[in-house]
């Protein structure tokens, strides 16, 4: 069994939880390098949020 297959068996059922926690951690990774990554973080939130499943809805801006 990989990795991400015993993560994702961690979440299962906690989808909500782990979505806020990798916001909040790449909020607070923007906030100490002063958005000089911001774009890439982004990026690799939007990663782990498809690889986490079951996506909610994006808010369209």
């Amino acid at each position: 069994m990989s990795m991400l297959d015993k993560l994702k068996s961690m979440i299962k059922g906690h989808e909500d939880t782990a979505r806020q926690g990798v916001e909040k951690a790449g909020d607070a990774f923007d906030a100490r390098t002063g958005n000089k990554y911001q774009s890439q973080t982004d990026t690799v939130q939007k990663k782990l949020d498809e690889q986490i499943g079951n996506q909610p809805p994006t808010d369209q801006q």
